[in-house]
């Protein structure tokens, strides 16, 4: 198993300018849904950047099947190579819940004039008034929605008026300020999802092509999703 550690993020103080865009989750496993949707808005927004950060125990959500370690790893196989993409582990290293508010925090404390572009699915942004002191967070950050087809921003309620006063359509916005704005952006929609990656293998199929070949062959190798027997007598 590689154990490269090439794409690191950038220590504070780097010279890397320009905004920074932050893509959480639990990756379990990561797939080509999520690296196409990251690529997809390094080009759109101008990205330099785009900080992948692994969940180490979100809040809202069952706890993951593949270990912090094997998660991470896959992680950094699935992004070395492409410029731009780098990855960032301190969420696993927190010993209580991954609150992105604090996480953002974090990251402005090390960068305070730089652009950040929080990176979420529309279904996550309905869900926002859900997230622990949601309403700090464009005080720490831009929001970039990924738009999924079937999803419609609102138009009423918290949300609708937190797009009202600091929504845009302008890519320049997420340059030219540090944090406070929503910027919504249509992305390649690919079906594909962790969940039913970790049925498939489980049944015993192959998930090549829905993945990285480096990232399949960690998953076999290691055997994390596949169905357990269950013991008798």
């Amino acid at each position: 198993m590689s154990t490269s550690r090439s794409s690191a993020p950038p220590r504070a103080g780097a010279a890397v300018s320009g905004p920074m865009g932050i893509f959480g989750g639990t990756f379990d496993p990561i797939h080509y849904g999520h690296l196409r949707t990251a690529f997809e808005l390094v080009q759109a927004l101008h990205l330099p950047e785009m900080r992948f950060m692994p969940a180490g125990n979100p809040p809202h959500r069952d706890p993951t099947v593949a270990s912090n370690e094997l998660r991470l790893e896959m992680v950094r196989v699935a992004t070395e190579g492409q410029p731009g993409f780098t990855v960032d582990d301190r969420e696993m290293r927190k010993s209580g819940p991954s609150y992105s508010v604090e996480t953002l925090a974090e990251l402005r404390a090390e960068f305070p004039a730089r652009p950040l572009c929080l990176i979420v699915g529309m279904d996550a942004f309905l869900g926002l008034p859900s997230w622990h002191q949601w309403r700090d967070l464009l005080s720490l950050a831009h929001l970039v929605v990924a738009h999924r087809p079937g999803w419609r921003a609102p138009s009423m309620g918290p949300l609708g008026e937190m797009l009202v006063d600091h929504g845009t359509g302008t890519v320049g916005d997420l340059h030219e300020a540090p944090a406070g704005r929503i910027f919504i952006h249509a992305v390649t929609q690919l079906e594909i999802s962790s969940t039913d990656l970790r049925a498939l293998i489980g049944a015993g199929r192959d998930p090549r092509y829905l993945m990285p070949e480096g990232v399949r062959r960690i998953l076999l190798e290691s055997g994390c999703y596949a169905r357990k027997e269950v013991a008798r007598g």
